[in-house]
């Protein structure tokens, strides 16, 4: 023996795999032998009890993984955090190991029945004693770090774990002597992996591959220049060798099958205290209040989730079902995240999904100035399409201009917040940071209101499989109630609605007055009127359906009519443009707008090749819409689902079903998607709106 350190041991007198709480405990029921685990432990046993003092606590009949010292609980000096074990089948353990650090002198520290913490396992300290590392995700909740730090008078560093295989942080994670670090990069989130880069050199760390993390390798008993371990191989080996350290391999394949190895198979219980350094945790706990069909929505579920991807942990405080099927439900949330960024993170989110802090914890927004023109800070709060409001002067006060992507900002002292896009702001304007004081308001509907309004939209989402007469149905009755309202039906459209056919039928909405604004770009004015004036689009006669001779051309040749015309409603007024739907936009007074784009021939005179002032225009026609219709245009229909707010009914058409997703994944419940032909479906559109009767239609008549 050559060091005073000391480490506590359980022999292996009842070690079986009796039930699975691991993955790797998984087909190995009652497969381990005893006899082989006994001596596997034993030659561990001695090989530690060569370079350290062991220490043994009594096993126990039917607790098989007391064998595994390491979870017993987290020593620092002569103070212990006692373990709450996650699952029921080792929670049996905790009173034995709470005797036996009490007879040996310890201060024993309990955490709160519910909440969980698996000792070293999940916390190890840095071998400098600089600070802890201390992980969750699995078995060890995030909420227990503030008492480690809090207890131990120690800096604890949070690392999220992400895979199933290494559940506890001492599977793929081990300090070493002399500021190294031993550990598995794929095991941790990216967030926890910068922590790790920003605290350990590179030239410290020594990362493993998959081969070396799945036999345990991380998995280490550290004794100054010495490193324990079941088995490594010959790069790891040397890269631990040209780092000073000396490598003892010990088989433990029967420990393997319980997902154990050294490390988990002893505690250490000497750990000496720096006290100079004291405790501290950047973690960040709030409380959150979620009102709704929390269930039938499944809005509960996406808090929650929202919350456990970005790296947080939450506690439900309470839970408040509604009573009927109309009724709503509330609950409070208390959501806890390692670092402050991460809590902004997960509270924006949250604020998207209707979260609030509880009444007595509300609070004004916060504001700050613009100082640079275009430019704003960092923590600026960015909007969705949801309607948003803001706190101020302890009242709530409705945003205006709501859409996606932007700032919050009072322009003057007294105006109302409004959202502006970055390129838009001020120096001088009011701008809303943080999460404080900002709210979102979500449409809730009950199942009963989602599955039996009549002619109701789908709900977000995209399928198709879907009966198109049944969607087609649904929109137009939508679009038939627009129109006799006086509300107002917005178009993006692409080129494929001419080279599918769907040209006139577009042409009869507007010359019908459903349509009140176009959006598009330079192509499918072009083609449009090429079908008008040539009969052909692209060069292919629409009719017999096959190119014409120098049809190549015919594109361009419009270009240059329209040209001399000097615009498209020029070129109607001459007569040159006689049909399709620009012409029936002219004659009807229905406003346009073409955005250019790099790829555009000529262009018309009407396409606006300057991008901000495009988007502008867009903005201007979509503003007041009641429905965007989306008709075979990646590019436009995007960047128009990103200007429009929640609560504008979408339909977008597209036979690729990649264009219908990503606008469904706005996440509006008014959104539909409808996966077919664009031709085919503004043909049933039309056909289903002659079967429409209406006063519109009566007028008309007369």
């Amino acid at each position: 023996m050559t060091s005073s350190l000391r480490f506590l041991m359980c022999p292996p007198d009842h070690y079986d795999v009796d039930y699975v709480i691991n993955p790797w405990m998984e087909g190995n029921i009652h497969k381990s032998s005893r006899d082989r685990a006994a001596e596997q432990w034993q030659k561990l046993h001695h090989i530690i009890q060569d370079h350290a003092i062991v220490d043994l606590v009594n096993p126990q009949v039917g607790i098989p993984d007391m064998v595994f010292t390491a979870n017993a609980g987290l020593v620092l000096g002569k103070t212990v955090v006692l373990s709450r074990f996650f699952h029921k089948e080792r929670q049996g353990e905790e009173p034995f190991f709470k005797q036996w650090f009490e007879e040996n002198g310890y201060t024993v520290y309990e955490l709160p029945k519910d909440l969980p913490f698996e000792g070293a396992g999940d916390a190890l300290l840095d071998r400098e004693g600089r600070w802890l590392w201390a992980g969750y995700g699995f078995r060890s909740e995030l909420d227990s770090h503030p008492y480690l730090a809090k207890w131990l008078d120690i800096e604890v560093v949070s690392l999220r774990l992400m895979d199933e295989r290494f559940y506890h942080l001492d599977t793929c994670f081990c300090p070493l002597n002399n500021g190294y670090l031993l550990y598995y990069p794929p095991a941790f989130d990216a967030y926890s992996n910068r922590m790790i880069e920003m605290r350990v050199p590179q030239s410290k760390r020594i990362a493993i591959a998959e081969p070396d993390a799945v036999t345990f390798a991380c998995n280490a008993v550290n004794i100054e220049n010495i490193v324990i371990l079941n088995q490594a191989s010959d790069d790891l080996k040397q890269r631990l060798t040209k780092a000073g350290f000396r490598v003892i391999e010990t088989p433990l394949t029967e420990f393997l099958k319980a997902g154990g190895a050294s490390k988990c198979l002893t505690l250490r219980v000497t750990e000496p205290v720096r006290v100079e350094l004291h405790g501290s945790a950047s973690i960040e706990s709030r409380t959150v209040r979620l009102e709704g069909h929390l269930l039938d929505s499944g809005l509960i579920n996406q808090a929650l989730d929202v919350i456990i991807e970005a790296g947080g942990s939450f506690q439900v405080l309470n839970f408040n079902l509604g009573e009927q099927r109309q009724s709503t439900s509330s609950a409070e949330v208390k959501v806890t995240a390692p670092s402050h960024d991460l809590m902004e993170t997960i509270m924006s989110q949250l604020i998207d999904l209707g979260a609030l802090p509880p009444p007595q914890e509300l609070c004004n927004c916060q504001l700050e100035t613009v100082v640079q023109a275009g430019v704003s800070p960092d923590d600026f709060y960015v909007t969705t399409i949801y309607p948003t409001e803001v706190r101020l002067d302890d009242r709530w006060v409705k945003v205006e201009k709501q859409r996606m992507d932007a700032a919050i900002v009072f322009t003057d002292k007294g105006s109302r917040p409004q959202c502006k896009l970055l390129r838009d702001l001020e120096v001088g304007d009011q701008l809303v940071v943080g999460v404080e004081g900002i709210r979102t308001i979500r449409k809730t509907e009950s199942r009963e209101q989602r599955n039996t309004q009549e002619f109701s939209f789908m709900g977000a989402g995209v399928s198709s499989e879907r009966r198109v007469e049944l969607v087609v149905e649904q929109i137009a009755w939508e679009l038939r109630q627009i129109r006799d309202q006086g509300g107002k039906v917005v178009v993006t459209a692409g080129p494929v609605v001419i080279h599918t056919g769907g040209g006139e039928h577009l042409a009869q909405l507007v010359r019908e007055g459903y349509v009140q604004a176009l959006l598009g770009g330079n192509a499918i004015a072009v083609h449009d009127m090429e079908q008008s004036i040539m009969g052909t689009s692209l060069g292919v006669d629409m009719k017999r359906g096959v190119s014409v001779r120098g049809g190549h051309r015919h594109h361009l040749k419009v270009i240059n009519a329209v040209r001399r015309s000097g615009s498209i409603a020029q070129a109607v007024e001459q007569g040159i443009v006689r049909s399709g739907i620009f012409y029936e936009c002219v004659r009807h007074n229905i406003p346009f707008s073409l955005a250019g784009s790099i790829r555009d021939d000529g262009p018309l005179p009407d396409t606006q090749m300057d991008l901000i002032k495009a988007q502008e225009d867009y903005t201007r026609l979509i503003e007041g819409a009641d429905m965007i219709l989306m008709l075979s245009s990646m590019l436009h229909s995007i960047g128009v689902g990103n200007m429009t707010p929640a609560g504008v009914r979408m339909v977008c058409v597209d036979i690729n079903p990649a264009v219908v997703t990503k606008l469904s994944d706005r996440g509006s419940v008014e959104s539909v998607g409808v996966v077919t032909d664009v031709g085919l479906f503004l043909s049933l559109l039309v056909q289903q709106l002659d079967k429409l009767t209406s006063p519109y239609q009566a007028v008309e008549r007369v």
